[in-house]
C-alpha cells in the first residue's frame, strides 16, 4: 500500500516539473529526443564541413563553423532555427521532417520545437563555458599577470572609444534620441574573447606577448561590458543609474578575478592530492570538470559572465603538474560541444536585415555602416595604446579585440526586450555583429605572420595552430632545439 504521505510527495515531484508533464501531455518524449539527435547532426555536418573547406581556403576553421550555421539557420537552408529569432515550428525542417516521417502531431509540433531549440541553446552555452575552460588552461597565468596593466589599458581604451564615438555619431548624425543612443553605443564596446581566443589558439598564438594582452584585455572588457550594459539598462529602465548595482558589480568582478588568481596558488596541490587518490575512470577530468562548473555557477551567481569563471577555472588549474594530461583528455569533450556553440551563432544570424531592397533596412544600413566603421576602428586604435614594447604588433592586438559576436548579440536581445531600439537601429546593430564577427578571423590570420622559433629568452613551446606539431623548444639555459623540418612543411 501507496501511504497518504507518499501520494502526497509524488505529487508535490509532479506538480515541480511543468516542462516534463507538459511534454508528456502535448508531445511523446522520444521525438523531442528525435528532433534534438537530428539537430545535432545538422551542427556537426556544417561544422565539419565549414571548418574543412574554411582550411582547405587558409582560413580559421572556426570562421568555417560560422558560416556553415548561418547557411543551415535563419537565413538559408532553416533546417536549424530558433523561437528568439521570430521563427516558429512551421519554420524548421526538421521539425517538418519528424512530421513526415515520425508521424509528430501538428498540435504538438510547437512544444516539440521549443523544448528542442532550448536542448541545443543549452548545449551551446554548455560548449562555450568548455572552450573558455580549455582556453584558460592553455593560457599562463604568469603571462596574464605580466601583461596586466597593458591589458587593463587596452580594455579601457576599447570600451570608452566605441562607446563614446558611437553615442555622439547617432545622436548628431542620425538624430537618434540619447538613450536608444546610449544603448546601440554601449553594444559596440563588448569583445567576443570566445572567437577570438579560439583563432588565436588555432594560429598558435595564445601564448604569445600580442594573444596575452588580447585575451587579458578580453577579460576584462567582458567585466566592463557587464558593467557598462547594467548602467544602460538601468538608465532606460529607470531613467536613473542605479549607483549601488554599479558599485555591487566592479567590487564582485574585481574581486572575482583577484580570488582566482589567489586560489590558483593555494589550490593546485590540493587538486593534484585529490586526484591522485582517485583510481576509477575520469579520476582527472571529473573533478576537473566539477571545479571549472561550480567556478562558472559563483560567476553567474554573482552577476557575472559563467563563461568568465570557466575561464578563471582553467587560469588555476594550468598552474597544476596535470596541467598537460589535462589539456588532452578535454580535447574530445570539447570537439563535442564547442561546434554547438558556434553553429548556434551563426544559425540564429539573420541576413535578411542586408537587403537593401526591404524600405525598413534602408537606414537601418546607413546607420550599420556607420556602427561599423566605429566598430572597427574604436577596436584597432586599442592597440597603439600598448607602450614600452617596441617590437610588438600593436595592430593584431587592435585586430583581435574586433569581433563581437554573442556579446554583442546579448546587448541587443536586452535592448529589444525593453522596446528602446527601433527596427532600422535593431538592424544596424545586427550587421555591425555579423560583419565583425566573421571579419576578425580573416583579418587576424592577414596581421600575424607565420609562427617563428621563440627567442632564446623563452621556455614556451610553440605549436603550429592546425598540426599541432612542435616548431621549437627553448630551455632557459640551454639554446633552442628546432623542430623536425617536416614540421614547417606541414604548415
Amino acid at each position: 500500500m501507496i501511504s497518504t504521505e507518499s501520494m502526497q510527495f509524488l505529487s508535490a515531484i509532479n506538480s515541480s516539473l511543468p516542462l516534463l508533464a507538459t511534454t508528456g501531455e502535448t508531445a511523446d518524449s522520444s521525438l523531442v529526443v528525435a528532433a534534438v539527435l537530428l539537430s545535432l547532426v545538422v551542427v556537426y555536418f556544417a561544422s565539419k564541413l565549414g571548418g574543412e573547406l574554411s582550411n582547405r581556403f587558409g582560413l580559421p576553421p572556426v570562421l568555417g563553423e560560422l558560416v556553415g550555421g548561418v547557411v543551415v539557420g535563419i537565413s538559408i537552408l532553416h533546417l536549424l532555427v530558433f523561437p528568439e529569432t521570430g521563427a516558429d515550428s512551421s519554420s524548421s525542417l526538421i521539425i517538418s521532417f519528424l512530421k513526415t516521417t515520425a508521424g509528430l502531431n501538428p498540435d504538438a509540433a510547437e512544444s516539440v520545437f521549443v523544448a528542442q531549440s532550448e536542448v541545443i541553446s543549452v548545449l551551446a552555452e554548455l560548449g562555450v563555458i568548455i572552450l573558455l575552460f580549455e582556453i584558460g588552461l592553455e593560457s599562463n597565468l604568469k603571462d596574464l599577470m605580466a601583461v596586466g596593466i597593458q591589458a587593463t589599458i587596452v580594455a579601457v581604451v576599447g570600451v570608452a572609444v566605441p562607446f563614446a564615438a558611437g553615442t555622439a555619431g547617432l545622436m548628431i548624425l542620425f538624430g537618434i534620441p540619447a538613450v536608444p543612443a546610449i544603448f546601440a553605443g554601449a553594444a559596440l564596446t563588448a569583445t567576443s574573447i570566445g572567437i577570438t581566443s579560439k583563432v588565436l589558439s588555432e594560429l598558435g598564438r595564445l601564448n604569445s606577448k600580442e594573444g596575452q594582452i588580447i585575451l587579458g584585455a578580453a577579460v576584462i572588457d567582458d567585466v566592463l561590458g557587464i558593467i557598462v550594459l547594467a548602467v544602460v539598462a538601468s538608465l532606460a529602465k529607470d531613467g536613473a543609474v542605479d549607483v549601488g548595482k554599479v558599485v555591487y558589480l566592479i567590487i564582485s568582478a574585481s574581486g572575482f578575478l583577484l580570488g582566482a588568481i589567489a586560489l590558483g596558488n593555494l589550490f593546485n596541490k590540493t587538486f593534484v592530492a585529490i586526484v591522485d587518490k582517485l583510481k576509477t575512470r575520469g579520476e582527472l577530468v571529473i573533478p576537473a570538470f566539477i571545479f571549472a562548473f561550480v567556478m562558472a555557477y559563483i560567476a553567474a551567481v554573482i552577476q557575472l559572465e559563467a563563461i568568465l569563471g570557466a575561464f578563471a577555472a582553467g587560469l588555476v588549474l594550468e598552474e597544476t603538474d596535470k596541467r598537460k594530461e589535462l589539456q588532452k583528455q578535454i580535447v574530445s569533450i570539447a570537439d563535442m560541444l564547442v561546434p554547438i556553440f558556434f553553429v548556434t551563432v551563426g544559425a540564429k544570424t539573420d541576413l535578411s536585415v542586408l537587403n537593401p531592397a526591404v524600405p525598413t533596412n534602408r537606414e537601418g544600413l546607413m546607420m550599420a555602416s556607420f556602427l561599423i566603421l566605429v566598430a572597427i576602428l574604436g577596436k584597432v586604435v586599442t592597440g597603439f595604446s600598448v607602450f614600452g614594447q617596441s617590437q610588438i604588433n600593436r595592430l593584431a592586438i587592435g585586430v583581435g579585440m574586433i569581433p563581437r559576436g554573442e556579446v554583442g548579440l546579448v546587448f541587443l536581445g536586452i535592448g529589444s526586450s525593453i522596446n528602446i531600439l527601433s527596427k532600422p537601429l535593431e538592424a544596424a546593430i545586427i550587421m555591425m555583429v555579423i560583419i565583425t564577427t566573421f571579419l576578425a578571423p580573416p583579418l587576424l590570420r592577414f596581421v600575424f605572420p607565420e609562427p617563428t622559433l621563440v627567442s632564446p629568452e623563452s621556455n614556451e613551446l610553440l605549436l603550429d595552430g592546425s598540426s599541432g606539431t612542435s616548431l621549437a623548444i627553448n630551455s632557459s639555459n640551454s639554446e633552442s632545439l628546432e623542430a623536425n623540418p617536416n614540421s614547417q612543411e606541414a604548415k
